[in-house]
């Protein structure tokens, strides 16, 4: 592509609220992956976006010139329906280990590219990674044949995909200009158009313990992303699921493992297993429309209840390299917190137990930081169970005695007692397309 523009006027134009031709646009995102204009160039570029924004077609054309920097994947050949899921992040949020097994075992194919944590919310890659002997990383045509024979990958996403996005990632990180609906949205939406599956379900999370904690916001996002989606020929919906509350009973990575086996095996608790039914059903029923399929696949609910997703997860795992047999790995310190009064568990923040998780070892500040696949906290009730003074409440797990203090302190105020159970919120808010 040839160096038809000035990046110098397009930081100007976008700076004094313009919107950018669809060319140049395709020159700057393509400029910028190759290395021809600077970083500091695309800084001031990316936060004149966050003050101006971009109009519905400037952001579909930049996340079509996104996906276009690379690959796009082809899954024509797997022989069942695709579809993929995508979360935003929460705390306790385990969801995509039971949820994509399960729609495997309902007749779908789910090539689930998953990524890593950072900060106070958990990796996908990080859990799976705590199972011996897992690997992450798999050739393209390896990925594909996994999906023909077991239905489910969970996988790291090739440097193929979506390169521009790699590269603007890293910079938003360290310029201050990650947070931008338009931003976020290409950011996402780039990878999993590129990822050739025909439906997409986007669980967005929403409140303390999530990235956007304002409904409207979320709301946004979700409408944002399902359009890009949709004007990709892609049958895209969203789910604003609540984060108020971490779901199930653990964050930390060997700890959701084990957490979600059990959920596989028909087992599990009641909210983990809500809002995995309510994505997958979703999910279902997209990849049906989508191929053109009458809707006779299985209901999830019934699938999961039965243990039926539980042998396509262990197939999963060994198809990875991983042993679904063996033991997970335990934390040589575990310190118990007493519940401080007796009643009813009222509230228990998720971004408080999200932070304490992150501070024992199981989450990372920097991208290139180790976490421990055994850190972590479980907690011994939940919203609305009763809770009896001086009876363990929360479990601290951790490889280093010396990162405890820490973890106390996040949760501080994190856990409320009242002489009532709370009334019940929903988990499942609103449902956004298709």
């Amino acid at each position: 592509m040839s160096d038809e523009f000035d990046v110098v006027d397009l930081i100007r134009a976008k700076r004094d609220g313009r919107s950018l031709p669809a060319a140049a646009i395709d020159w700057l995102v393509d400029a910028y992956t190759r290395g021809r204009v600077a970083d500091e160039q695309m800084s001031a570029y990316l936060m004149a976006v966050v003050w101006r924004g971009m109009s519905p077609d400037e952001l579909a054309r930049w996340t079509t010139a996104m996906i276009d920097s690379g690959e796009r994947l082809d899954l024509a050949d797997v022989g069942r329906p695709t579809v993929d899921k995508h979360s935003t992040g929460g705390v306790g949020d385990k969801v995509s280990l039971v949820l994509v097994p399960l729609v495997a075992a309902c007749g779908v194919a789910v090539p689930q590219l998953s990524g890593r944590g950072l900060g106070h919310t958990g990796g996908t890659l990080d859990k799976m990674e705590s199972i011996p002997g897992w690997r992450a990383d798999l050739p393209l045509d390896r990925m594909r044949r996994q999906l023909a024979d077991v239905g489910a990958v969970i996988c790291a996403a090739g440097t193929g995909l979506a390169p521009a996005d790699r590269r603007l990632y890293a910079l938003r990180d360290v310029t201050g200009t990650v947070e931008s609906i338009p931003l976020i949205a290409s950011s996402i939406m780039s990878k999993k158009i590129a990822e050739g599956t025909s439906a997409l379900v986007l669980d967005v999370k929403v409140g303390a313990g999530a990235f956007l904690s304002s409904p409207d916001a979320a709301r946004e996002l979700a409408r944002t992303m399902v359009g890009l989606g949709t004007a990709a020929g892609v049958r895209t919906a969203a789910l604003l699921t609540a984060m108020d509350h971490p779901l199930g009973r653990t964050a930390g990575n060997a700890l959701e493992v084990a957490e979600a086996v059990d959920t596989l095996r028909g087992g599990g608790p009641a909210d983990l297993v809500e809002v995995t039914v309510a994505l997958a059903r979703v999910m279902v029923e997209l990849a049906a429309e989508a191929a053109g399929r009458p809707a006779d696949l299985r209901d999830p609910a019934e699938v999961l209840a039965a243990g039926g997703a539980y042998p396509v997860w262990r197939a999963m795992v060994a198809a990875q390299g991983g042993d679904p047999d063996a033991e997970l790995p335990l934390a040589p310190t575990v310190e118990t917190l007493p519940a401080p009064t007796s009643g009813f568990l009222t509230r228990l923040d998720a971004r408080g137990v999200g932070v304490a998780a992150w501070r024992l070892g199981a989450g990372r500040a920097r991208k290139e930081d180790a976490v421990s696949a055994t850190a972590g906290v479980r907690w011994l009730a939940g919203i609305g169970d009763p809770v009896q003074a001086g009876e363990p409440l929360v479990e601290l797990h951790t490889d280093d005695p010396a990162t405890l203090p820490r973890a106390r302190a996040a949760l501080a105020d994190a856990v409320e007692i009242g002489p009532r159970p709370a009334p019940a919120s929903p988990l499942v808010l609103e449902r956004i397309g298709a």
